[in-house]
């Protein structure tokens, strides 16, 4: 075939390709375009009686098939009952934001803190997220807390400090202790405990209002600081006003300044640049650095490790989640110092802790025991596949299922290696679950831990464990995770045909050897001190207070 002919068919087959790639691009587009709408109109359009009563019997089935100890704190009979009298009560059309609501408030009979039912969110078209991306809405700087039967704002990131500890005594038009009462009613506590609900309600708020309301881009709020009431509004708004466009003027000259400046540098210099560069981020990942978006300047980590008084005879631990970053790192090190400096005294403050990694915790209880021991039971589950339970769940995107679906034979044959059968049911083996020997730098001095309603999953397994060894002496107030135990480790995310309503099921009993007759409740303290509205106003820690003077005291 001459040259000439060749390479017209070569170019034609390219521009055929280019062409057919061309359309593929514009067809996912289009479907995704239509996915979304079909979509919104789903969530927002009424759903007849048939549907949403459909949709009651497949969050029941799947809680039946696959939570292990859904009857353990409420009887067959009766919630069988609850379920039934739900779909008797429903007798007219609805949204899935309403129906979110009417399911809630049955699935938290089950009393098992890690279920969870949330309603689905309208999405976004490309640009619209990418406008969401650049923008700033201020009211996701601020953190909350009940206490004293007040809402009041706990933190502030950024410039409106002075807001810290202020009341608020409306959300636009409506009462604060109107809005959580119903809130509560929606929260699933593990077993009979209700210290979780009065906390949690107050940390987390903003997520049950936008649960209550859908997306917003504007609230006001009506705040008490001091003698004074006024009325504060957040908006969402972009990034580039004429201030950030300022501070993006300045950021660019420092790059360009840095840019300079690295090209100056000599091979030697860069490469210690480098490792400095290296260094700094090994040491935010020990502590847990979480960034704070479009704040860079804040720096906010997950652990950290001080002394209190003149001398470093008493040292405290506070761990804000048992997640991000190289944990190890930072319990070798502390411990290491801890050991060096002849620590006598460790206080490890978990209060609002919502728990995290497993091997977090089994890895802190090493460096706080000095002889062998198994931290967890094996863990009753209703499958014997559940991380492919977990991964492939309905709600996952395409794709994470196509990826998981390649990754499949290696996920099972995890499953089958670590979940065996017996008297009936099923258990998997996690490596806590296995005998191992303490660290030899292990805490052999006096241990306070502080709790209170948001100690909650890993915090309880380790408290549980912590107090029914007697290792620890514990302050503050009950625990939000149940003693004996909690349904967590994997999840299966189930989102319900019509409604798109989702339901989080755990898939594994997660509990120590240590155990309680009070079931249903969480850890109790040993001193319970409960921290007032005015200790905030006073900034005064009392639960903090009452350990440094018994430790006086014992002196």
């Amino acid at each position: 075939m001459p040259l000439e002919r060749q390479e017209f068919i070569t170019l034609k087959t390219t521009n055929m390709s280019k062409k057919l790639l061309l359309m593929f691009c514009i067809a996912v587009l289009f479907v995704s375009c239509a996915s979304i709408e079909k979509h919104n109109l789903q969530v927002t359009q009424l759903h007849s009686v048939e549907d949403i009563h459909e949709d009651i019997d497949k969050a029941y089935e799947q809680l039946q098939r696959h939570h292990p100890r859904l009857y353990q704190f409420v009887s067959k009979d009766i919630l069988d009952f609850k379920f039934d009298s739900l779909k008797k009560g429903i007798s007219v059309p609805m949204d899935s934001r309403t129906f979110y609501k009417q399911l809630a408030t049955v699935t938290k009979h089950v009393g098992q803190g890690h279920l969870s039912i949330s309603p689905p969110s309208i999405k976004l078209h490309r640009e619209e997220r990418i406008k969401r991306l650049e923008s700033r809405f201020d009211i996701n700087y601020l953190s909350f807390e009940y206490v004293d039967d007040k809402l009041i704002i706990s933190d502030v990131v950024g410039k409106d400090s002075v807001l810290i500890n202020a009341e608020v005594l409306k959300i636009e038009k409506e009462i604060p202790q109107d809005l959580i009462k119903r809130y509560k009613q929606l929260i699933t506590a593990d077993g009979y405990n209700t210290t979780f609900h009065n906390r949690v309600v107050g940390t987390r708020f903003m997520r049950y209002y936008a649960n209550d309301k859908g997306r917003f881009d504007s609230i006001s709020l009506t705040l008490k600081n001091a003698d004074s009431t006024f009325i504060k509004t957040y908006k969402r708004r972009p990034l580039r006003d004429s201030l950030q466009i300022q501070r993006d003027s300045i950021k660019r000259d420092s790059l360009k300044a840095i840019f300079k400046t690295l090209v100056k540098l000599t091979k030697a210099e860069r490469k210690a640049k480098k490792i400095e560069q290296k260094a700094k981020q090994k040491q935010n990942s020990k502590y847990g650095f979480v960034s704070t978006p479009h704040m860079p300047e804040v720096k906010n980590y997950t652990r950290s490790l001080n002394f209190i008084g003149k001398d470093s005879t008493v040292a405290i631990v506070k761990i804000k989640i048992f997640q991000n970053g190289n944990f190890e790192g930072f319990y070798d090190e502390t411990f290491t110092a801890l050991d060096s400096l002849k620590t006598k005294t460790l206080i490890i403050d978990l209060r609002n802790n919502f728990g995290g990694r497993l091997d977090e915790i089994d890895y802190l209880y090493s460096y706080l025991i000095d002889e062998n021991y198994i931290l967890i039971n094996k863990s009753e589950t209703n499958t014997r596949f559940p991380i492919l339970k977990s991964l492939m769940s309905n709600s996952n995107s395409f794709g994470t299922k196509i990826f998981v679906g390649l990754l499949s034979p290696g996920l099972a044959t995890a499953d089958l290696l670590n979940v065996s059968k017996k008297d009936g049911k099923l258990y998997r083996k996690f490596k806590s679950a296995r005998e191992q020997e303490p660290k030899p730098l292990n805490f052999k001095g006096k241990i306070y831990v502080l709790i209170n309603g948001n100690s909650f999953s890993a915090s309880s397994v380790l408290s549980s464990q912590l107090h029914g060894t007697n290792r620890a002496t514990f302050v503050g107030e009950e625990t939000g995770g149940a003693y004996n135990g909690t349904v967590a480790g994997l999840f299966k995310i189930y989102e319900l045909p019509n409604t798109k309503v989702r339901v989080r099921i755990g898939l594994m009993q997660l509990d120590t050897k240590q155990k309680t007759d009070i079931e249903g409740y969480g850890i109790k303290p040993d001193v319970e001190i409960l921290p007032t509205y005015q200790d905030r106003l006073n900034n005064i820690d009392p639960e903090l207070e009452w350990i440094l003077k018994d430790i006086e005291t014992t002196k």
